[in-house]
């Protein structure tokens, strides 16, 4: 990390105004992964190998680039704390990497690097230090998920032969690294599709086993569903749209049995639809914050009605209360928004 830049927070931060209070990330590229990880601390990257942090609840932002890495694109970060984190490019062949920092940016270490020409990967998530989970587009009819069981030291495909065949053509959305969540005790969602179908891949056992259900989403060439999130074991939301969608267009779903059934909800006014999404933890009601290219969105009765924060380009959210959501997009935009 290089480059900090202090800005003056005022009544936003303190909780006096409920307004989106855009910040200074030190970088102007394209910010496409955040993580928030408290109040205080967070980190987001994105485009010509950047990543940028904030230890103090976005009062300052360091920023920097991963050596060796300035032609690729960072599309998901998870970080543990302050000074621990990992990044994910995409790309086919070897522009599809890992890399992890412990000193807070200082150094990074490669800690995967795709050898596979034909795999592309798109997101990851974390259970535990250890733990780990990445997905990749399908290869032919296999599907392409990674794990790990120590700290991504190590990463190892998983036997397709273990997992249910891919459908021609299926990928996850690597637009905000939220195509994949992490829950307790070894739950894991994944959101993925064709031009014809949605479908969900999920685990209850760490990735030792998987199934398969089918999505209400409504998909095209270039859209569908783009992000999944559960608040707890049993309530979550697939969010999608694409540059491709169409007025009636289903982009909103939910569940309350841990992803057997989905229920279709009304989706936030967005002309390309939703880009990735996040419960708040800690809100007043069940709260979610919704963001794409055409603006954020929160809506407090698990997406049946939406109401506009912003009409700013962004590409990801991430929450550790509701006096710490952030959004981060393009030209380096980092946003906070108060919510109840």
């Amino acid at each position: 990390m290089t480059t900090t830049t202090r800005v003056l927070l005022g009544a936003a931060l303190c909780g006096a105004a409920a307004v989106p209070f855009v910040q200074q990330s030190g970088t102007t590229a394209l910010l496409i992964g955040i993580h928030v990880v408290s109040d205080q601390v967070m980190w987001a990257a994105g485009a010509r190998g950047t990543v940028t942090r904030s230890t103090d609840g976005g009062a300052t932002w360091t920023a920097g680039k991963v050596p060796g890495a300035d032609s690729l694109q960072f599309r998901d970060v998870h970080a543990l704390d302050a000074r621990t984190a990992w990044v994910l490019s995409i790309g086919n062949g070897p522009q599809s990497r890992i890399y992890q920092t412990r000193d807070a940016g200082a150094t990074w270490q490669a800690q995967f690097v795709n050898a596979d020409s034909s795999a592309f990967y798109d997101c990851m998530d974390f259970w535990d230090a250890r733990r780990g989970v990445v997905i990749g587009d399908a290869t032919g009819r296999s599907m392409a998920v990674l794990l790990t069981d120590d700290g991504g030291a190590t990463w190892r495909r998983v036997d397709p032969s273990t997992l249910p065949e891919a459908q021609p053509s299926e990928g996850s959305f690597a637009a905000s690294g939220t195509c994949v969540e992490t829950g307790e005790q070894g739950r894991a969602w994944i959101v993925m599709s064709t031009p014809t179908r949605a479908r969900l891949l999920r685990t209850v056992d760490y990735g030792r086993t998987w199934a398969l259900e089918t999505l209400p989403i409504t998909t095209h060439e270039g859209s569908g569903p783009q992000s999944v999130i559960f608040r707890d074991a049993m309530h979550g939301m697939v969010l999608g749209g694409g540059y491709a969608s169409k007025p009636g267009d289903t982009l909103i779903a939910v569940t309350s049995d841990g992803g057997d059934t989905w229920t279709p909800r009304s989706a936030p006014p967005f002309k390309v639809g939703t880009w990735g999404g996040t419960w708040v933890p800690g809100a007043q009601r069940p709260t979610v914050v919704a963001v794409g290219p055409s603006g954020a969105a929160v809506s407090s009765d698990e997406g049946r009605t939406w109401t506009v924060l912003d009409t700013l380009n962004y590409w990801t959210v991430g929450a550790s209360s509701p006096k710490s959501v952030w959004a981060a997009g393009t030209q380096g935009r980092v946003t906070r928004f108060p919510v109840p």
